[in-house]
């Protein structure tokens, strides 16, 4: 494979192809960990599922013992994988008696999706994700 230099890399200019465009938001070493860390709870299909029945959910809260049927899974595993939402900073958890009960913090699914569609690269114009 042959490599050629543009004229103005040629010149010892640096090509404007490396150099950050002028309001294109960037995403900060901080805020990068966190999103992959909510994303990566995010990437599994049960845990994605837990999510939007919480979120679905008419009372604002679901408790634990509602959310195995829907999965087919134990409780400990509906569990387990509850506890990595909370972890990431998606879910609450209010303990009540024996049971867990758990709430969507408020803005944590907008967050995702802002960063997702916007924070990282900037909005394509025909995206179906802005308004027209």
């Amino acid at each position: 494979m042959t490599l050629s230099l543009t004229s103005d890399q040629a010149d010892g200019e640096t090509s404007s192809c490396c150099t950050p465009q002028p309001g294109t938001p960037a995403l900060d070493a901080e805020a990068a960990v966190e999103l992959a860390a909510r994303l990566k709870a995010l990437a599994d299909p049960n845990r994605l599922t837990l999510l939007a029945l919480v979120a679905a959910d008419a009372r604002g809260e679901a408790c634990v013992c509602d959310l195995t049927g829907p999965l087919d899974l134990g409780q400990p595993t509906v569990s387990h994988h509850l506890k990595i939402l909370v972890d990431a900073g998606l879910l609450t958890r209010e303990k009540r008696g024996v049971w867990s009960y758990y709430a969507v913090v408020d803005g944590a699914l907008e967050s995702i999706a802002h960063a997702v569609g916007h924070g990282i690269v900037p909005p394509h114009p025909n995206s179906p994700l802005e308004p027209a």
